[in-house]
């Protein structure tokens, strides 16, 4: 190994330092620099090289090269008349151009490093798989995307055989052929689906350097395809329906233009598509502000709008609802009803339940829930009523369920199929009681109908007649009652011929029958006929562990009637009720969770303790209020003034004077509550 003398530690000088490092037969033993700051001085001294400001100090050594870069000729004759006859002197300029040739080769390298980089970053960063061989078919370049499409890592199949990387490639083919193939269809090992071009790579001379395939995986494309077809469908399928549908649909975009409307759109209006499609939103109003517009900027659903459209000022009823896709307004949709529709299909639909309130019964056995030991009898009675011809009278206090009872007979009958008719005695006067049961004949009153009419048990003929509150009958109609009872026929009002019928009678009663016979204001004959299979519904307090399943049934009913969607009631709640005797029965218990959903907020699923109003017992023992009207030369609305007067103060007392609670608790409007409060003369420290 040669050793080296580098005097001059500048520029010049540093980068033959640098070289004769990197170079494994030349040794660097000294560095001189008059400078001692010199950058060649400061690099020497880190890598334990001699150093120093006077060459003198080392020229006696056993130098082999001197290499003098100070740029002074004066120290290059000093050098050379010094040094040892041995040792070589090369002169600054030579080892300058030296130096300047170094500097352009690095140059040139860090030029040609970056360009690679910039290549390879291109080659690995785009989504298409690339792949070259040489003209051996060896793998020479792989990037992220062919490693990504064939499952091989780069460092497994550069410097492989094509071959055994893609056992089907056909770049070998391309170096046999010099031809290019473009777009062909091809399925790798691992079942990808690809579209590739390969090209051969030519020299300058059109000598053959390898092949180069660029390919794409094909089966995003084809599910994307596949998105694509689905969507027209759907788009074709939706075009169909609003195209079909009978109610009226308009759609807008987002600025309130024409979009779409249907036929029935056009029928309803009036208006056409070109009339409509890319006009705005307000075209096809008479009278009315556009609901498109206000839904589009409040980004809500406007439902029960009335206005007039069309050239006819058609009277609708207008529901628009915002289109928002990904949190962006794209439209609004906007369904038309034609009023007049509208109020027709209320008259069909008021007829129908008409005809269904007075033909069929709407219960069966199912509906009653019990399973208390008193109902479970009441119900079995029930059934085996419902399978004989018999006369049943149904007991039980007001709001217990008789009327369900009587639905469920006449639907566990043989008589099911017939119609079902229901009469309240306690509704009608006497006289029009008699001609609605029993009809009557042309000219048996003033304003008889022409012809005459069929009374209701003509009407129930075949099938059953319920008739509540049995006991309110008068005692005429009593008699008559008793006449269809045991004859079984009926004579109408202002007739003298009888009529055969053949009717089920399903009585109910709420009132003490038998203290009725003993004062003398119900027959006892009729009590006779009607009582031949009495059934007793128990009252709810004497069946209280039937409460959960009840509360259970008529949240569920409530829910459908008032649209929300309560799912359960408490445990806290449900004791609360359980607590409470239940003097209105089921139709007190239906009234109190009703108001108790009505006050829960929309977003509240379970009824709970607080939502529940609060429970007032009234003492029916007590008679010392009956004494009081007894005594009293007050009138009865008086004495209801007095009963209401007192339960306000005693429930605003209960509540501190909370009104709202007050209100709430006993059913009435706050506003209604106040107007109470001014008319009892109700001040606040009363309450108190």
């Amino acid at each position: 190994m040669q050793t080296v003398m580098i005097v001059g530690a500048g520029k010049g000088g540093t980068a033959i330092l640098k070289i004769m490092k990197e170079t494994a037969m030349l040794k660097v033993i000294a560095v001189v620099d008059h400078n001692p700051n010199a950058p060649g001085l400061l690099i020497a001294k880190k890598e334990g090289i001699p150093t120093d400001t006077d060459w003198r100090k080392f020229i006696h050594l056993d130098i082999d090269i001197i290499v003098e870069v100070t740029g002074d000729n004066d120290v290059f004759i000093s050098i050379r008349e010094a040094k040892n006859k041995n040792s070589v002197l090369i002169p600054g300029s030579v080892a300058a151009l030296i130096s300047n040739l170094i500097e352009e080769k690095e140059d040139l390298i860090t030029r040609i490093q970056k360009e690679k980089y910039k290549h390879d970053l291109i080659f690995n960063s785009t989504g298409d798989g690339m792949i070259v061989i040489n003209q051996h078919s060896e793998i020479t370049h792989f990037n992220s995307s062919a490693e990504r499409m064939t499952g091989t890592k780069r460092k497994d199949a550069v410097g492989r055989h094509i071959l055994e990387v893609i056992s089907n490639s056909e770049l070998p083919q391309v170096l046999q052929t010099r031809r290019v193939y473009a777009n062909q269809e091809l399925i790798l090992n691992n079942g990808v689906k690809i579209i590739t071009t390969r090209i051969p790579m030519l020299g300058e001379n059109d000598e053959l350097i390898g092949a180069f395939a660029v390919f794409k995986d094909i089966t995003e494309v084809m599910d994307l395809a596949e998105e694509i077809t689905n969507l027209k469908e759907i788009q074709t399928m939706l075009q169909a329906i609003i195209q079909s549908s009978d109610e009226a649909i308009s759609v807008v975009d987002e600025n309130g233009k024409g979009l779409l409307i249907n036929p029935a759109y056009t029928r309803i209006t009036g208006l056409s598509e070109d009339e409509v499609i890319g006009k705005p939103a307000t075209a096809d109003i008479s009278e009315g502000e556009s609901v498109h517009m206000k839904v589009l900027h409040t980004r809500r659903a406007v439902r029960g709008v009335a206005m007039r459209v069309g050239p006819n000022k058609k009277e609708v009823i207008v529901n628009v609802a915002p289109v928002i896709v990904d949190g962006k307004i794209k439209g609004s949709v906007g369904v038309i009803h034609d009023v007049s529709e509208i109020e027709t299909l209320n008259r069909e639909l008021y007829r129908a339940r008409q005809i269904i309130r007075n033909l069929e019964a709407k219960y069966s056995f199912d509906d009653i829930i019990g399973q208390s030991e008193e109902m479970t009898i009441a119900i079995e009675q029930a059934r085996l009523g419902a399978k004989t011809p018999a006369t049943v009278l149904l007991r039980g206090e007001s709001g217990t369920g008789k009327e369900l009872f009587a639905h469920a007979i006449h639907n566990g009958s043989d008589r099911k199929y017939s119609k079902f008719i229901r009469v309240n005695c306690a509704a009608l006067s006497e006289s029009l009681l008699e001609s609605e049961l029993f009809g009557y004949e042309e000219g048996a009153f003033s304003g008889a109908k022409r012809g005459g009419k069929r009374g209701l048990f003509e009407e129930a003929n075949n099938g059953s007649i319920f008739l509540d509150e049995i006991g309110e009958l008068s005692a005429n109609t009593q008699a008559k009652l008793l006449r269809v009872l045991q004859e079984k026929e009926i004579t109408r009002v202002g007739g003298t011929k009888p009529i055969q019928i053949n009717v089920r009678v399903i009585a109910a009663t709420n009132v003490n029958l038998e203290k009725g016979i003993a004062g003398g204001t119900f027959r006892e004959d009729l009590y006779y006929r009607l009582n031949r299979m009495p059934i007793h519904i128990p009252s709810l307090r004497k069946r209280k562990e039937d409460i959960p399943l009840l509360c259970s049934r008529l949240i569920q009913k409530i829910n459908q009637e008032y649209g929300r969607n309560v799912e359960k009631i408490s445990q806290p709640a449900l004791k609360k009720l359980m607590m409470y005797d239940w003097p209105g029965n089921v139709r007190e218990l239906d009234n109190i969770l009703g108001r108790a959903i009505i006050f829960m907020n929309y977003n509240e699923s379970i009824l709970d303790q607080h939502h529940v109003p609060e429970l007032i017992k009234i003492d029916h023992a007590q008679k010392e209020p009956e004494n009081k009207v007894m005594d009293s030369n007050k009138t009865l609305a008086k004495h209801v003034e007095q009963f209401e007067r007192e339960l306000i103060i005693h429930t605003l007392k209960k509540f501190a004077g909370n009104k709202t609670e007050t209100a709430k608790t006993l059913g009435l409007s706050v506003r209604n509550l106040y107007y109470k409060l001014e008319k009892y003369e109700i001040a606040n420290n009363s309450v108190q």
